[in-house]
Parts: C-alpha cells; structure tokens; sequence
C-alpha cells in the first residue's frame, strides 16, 4: 500500500506514527542544525571581525564598530533562532512519546472509571450472619463469649 507510485504516499507518515522514528528522525534534523550552527557562529565571528577591522578615512574608533552592529545583531538573531529551533525539535521529541503514552494511559483510565462506576451504582451485599444474636454488634469469632445478661459482664472469658 506504501509505494512511491501513491499521489498519497508520503515517507514522514510512517515516521509520524510511530514515537521512536518521529525522535530519530528529529535528532536526525537538530544534528544537521546544530552543524548549520557551528558554521553560522565561525562566520560571525570572522564576520564581525572583518567587519569591525574596516574603517574609512575620518573614522573615529567606534564608528566600525558602529557599522558592523546591525549585521552583528542579524547574525546573532539567526543564531538564537537556530537554537530555539533546536530546542524545539528535542520538545517536540519528548511531546511525542508521551502523547503515546497518554493515549496508553487513557485506555486504563477511562477502564477503571467504569469499573469504579459500576461499584458505585452496585454496591456489594453485606449479608449478616444467621446465627448472631446481635446482628453487626459484634463480629462472630472475636474471640470473647457473648455475655448472656447485664450480671455477666465482669465474668467474661477469653478464647
């Protein structure tokens, strides 16, 4: 069903539903990044460099550094961008799995809601034993006699 012959066909599907290959596949694009970046940040400073060492008849000292701020700026932009991007994709990553999980999680959830549901719309019986003088006062084998009268009470013997 998945050939390259589909108009549907397209190879991130299957990445996208499946956790694992989603986050290889996004670690897979932030090294390509993070490779950009260390490229971007080299030629900023060469940048910056160069663009700072140019001065023009009647400069004063800062009038080059003055000039190479706006690009300066730009390129650090881009560099922020960059690694707000990165970080991003590593969010992403982690927001993937535990969707799966949630999606786990709310299968068993939404089972023990019901079954607490159907205790509560049936609570079990409490039946009281057929042989007990006083029903629910006292349990059956707690080990003491039942005392016969009000006299009895100080005669009590244990089991």
């Amino acid at each position: 069903m998945n050939s390259n012959n589909d108009p549907n066909y397209s190879p991130l599907r299957d990445v996208a539903q499946s956790p694992e290959a989603t986050a290889r596949y996004l670690a897979d694009v932030q090294r390509v990044l993070l490779d950009i970046g260390k490229n971007l940040e080299t030629l900023s400073i060469e940048t910056q460099v160069y663009l700072r060492d140019t001065h023009v008849e009647g400069d004063r000292w800062y009038h080059a550094r003055l000039r190479a701020l706006p690009v300066e700026r730009a390129l650090g932009s881009v560099l922020k961008n960059l690694k707000s991007l990165t970080e991003g994709l590593e969010k992403s990553a982690y927001k993937r799995r535990a969707h799966d999980e949630a999606v786990v999680n709310t299968v068993k959830e939404r089972k023990e809601k019901e079954l607490e549901k159907q205790r509560k719309n049936n609570p079990p019986v409490l039946q009281a034993a057929p042989h007990s003088p006083q029903q629910g006062a006292q349990p059956q084998n707690s080990g003491y006699s039942v005392p016969t009268s009000i006299y009895d009470l100080g005669k009590r013997e244990s089991a």
